[in-house]
């Protein structure tokens, strides 16, 4: 787990501030609402990175259709690198309102980190997202 840890935060912090990106969300980011908390009540951050797609859901759609290395399920938690967009995936049935009272944005990616080398994630994610 540790691995998959050092990996997301690797992630997050480099892709804060991408172009393509509204935000990323990650606990051990300093920008994260939670931050003080995570930091006194957690060893490491997880192995669950978030962002938002500028774009909405076909951003979205492009976005996971463009990667090349990085899986596409719905579940989350492998020794993969696994990406999902519940906006167009296992939220897609729900009108926009209802995604949005449950947390599910439009352009909203889930990446759980697996144990590839943390570079061929970022670069297989930055090439993604030159795509949508």
């Amino acid at each position: 787990m540790e691995r998959h840890a050092a990996s997301a935060l690797q992630l997050a912090k480099q892709l804060s501030g991408n172009d393509k990106l509204s935000w990323v969300k990650y606990p051990f980011l300093e920008s994260h609402p939670h931050y003080a908390i995570a930091k006194k009540q957690m060893s490491n951050g997880g192995g669950i990175v978030t962002f938002e797609l500028k774009g909405g859901v076909e951003s979205g759609r492009k976005f996971l259709n463009a990667l090349e290395m990085i899986s596409m399920t719905n579940n989350l938690g492998d020794s993969r690198t696994i990406a999902s967009h519940p906006a167009s995936t296992t939220h897609s049935k729900l009108s926009e309102e209802e995604r949005q009272l449950v947390g599910i944005s439009s352009g909203l990616i889930r990446i759980s980190v697996g144990l590839e080398h943390p570079e061929d994630i970022l670069n297989d994610i930055l090439q993604a997202l030159e795509k949508c």
